[in-house]
């Protein structure tokens, strides 16, 4: 018994005396400054205890607190080989400071001081400002202003000639493609009729829409309204082109007129009468793309 209270009273003298003990402390980073978080870690040899590991968490009463510190962590490793305190902080004052009583396992330790060095006297700049980075040269730079510069310079110009003399080379292509897209309609539309006739055979609807098919493309293609012109009417009008063949003067005239003697005869249409009308029709377009080229060729030739 005698024996036991002596053990006892060894434990209670040696432990706080050892928790004073602090030669081995070290810092990580070895060099702290101002506002970094860093680590101080307190070997305890003399503190042989096996177990979990003790974290003294920031809602404890016992969690230490400082206007000089800000602490994230607090562990008490505990090991056979020798247990150790882990202390993880950031500091806000520069100089030797001494940390706040930490209790933690039973245990209590104080005079635990910490050097924080000061960054600007580290860097000695002092308040001043830092000289301007130097410019990076960034590959491909140089072609980039440069090309930019080129392809505002050729815009310029472009808008320039456009101003000038383009905006007659604009309505010559534009003309041109207005008519081209017509007569490329008109050509489809007269094989469309062309199938649904061979299809059903019947001459006399086939008459109806060519006949108001092609009434509205002369009336887009030469700017006056012939969908309510008659057949000599529509004779009078001057020729799209000259030529010598049935597709030139008159054909309108004769081309509808036999339409009409075929619609309003009264009698069964033969499909083969209009397939010849339709056959008609498609010389005609032929003839007239034809000579479209030819004054397209002689307006470029004349505005170059």
């Amino acid at each position: 018994m005698k024996r036991f209270w002596s053990v006892m009273l060894f434990i209670f003298i040696f432990v706080p005396s050892h928790a004073q003990n602090y030669t081995g402390a070290y810092l990580i980073p070895q060099i702290v400054y101002v506002g970094d978080i860093a680590g101080l870690i307190l070997p305890l040899p003399g503190l042989a205890v096996s177990g979990a590991d003790i974290v003294l968490a920031p809602d404890s009463p016992d969690f230490p607190s400082d206007p000089n510190f800000d602490f994230h962590r607090i562990i008490l490793e505990r090991r056979s080989s020798g247990s150790r305190l882990l202390i993880e902080f950031s500091a806000f004052q520069p100089g030797l400071l001494e940390l706040p009583p930490i209790e933690i396992g039973g245990q209590r330790f104080t005079g635990l001081r910490v050097e924080i060095k000061s960054v600007i006297a580290a860097s000695g700049s002092g308040l001043e400002l830092a000289g301007p980075a130097s410019a990076l040269a960034v590959p491909g730079t140089a072609f980039m202003v440069y090309g930019t510069l080129a392809g505002l310079v050729l815009v310029l110009g472009f808008t320039l000639w456009l101003l000038l003399r383009g905006r007659r080379y604009l309505h010559i292509l534009l003309s041109k493609w207005k008519r081209r897209s017509l007569l490329v309609s008109m050509k489809i539309i007269g094989k469309r009729l062309y199938k649904t006739l061979q299809k059903n055979g019947k001459g006399r609807d086939t008459l109806d829409k060519l006949s108001h098919e092609f009434r509205a493309f002369l009336s887009y293609f030469s700017g006056e309204n012939c969908r309510a012109m008659t057949a000599r009417e529509l004779e009078q009008m001057p020729p799209f082109f000259e030529s010598d063949s049935e597709t030139g003067d008159g054909f309108l005239g004769k081309f509808f007129r036999r339409c009409d003697e075929l619609r309003f005869s009264g009698g069964v249409i033969d499909s083969e009468d209009v397939f010849v009308v339709l056959a008609d029709l498609r010389d005609f377009l032929e003839a007239l793309e034809k000579a479209e080229k030819g004054k397209n060729r002689v307006k470029e030739e004349k505005a170059a």
